[in-house]
């Protein structure tokens, strides 16, 4: 499932989010949704997220529910 839609993501799911100093890489960082930070019902680049541990991302794919 990709993390575009804010409905599709929700705190406690595993998420993968890239990090705005790797979008050039692509590489993506694996956590635990801890807070949404996106407003908006839709975005892109996918929905910004604060994962567990403080890292803040865009998800690009979600894990589980």
């Amino acid at each position: 499932m990709q993390g575009q839609n804010r409905a599709d993501i929700a705190a406690g799911m595993r998420v993968k989010v890239v990090q705005k100093q790797d979008q050039g890489t692509g590489m993506l960082t694996e956590g635990v949704v801890l807070a949404i930070l996106t407003k908006s019902p839709h975005h892109p680049h996918g929905i910004k997220v604060r994962l567990e541990g403080g890292i803040v991302g865009r998800v690009k794919e979600v894990l589980s529910a």
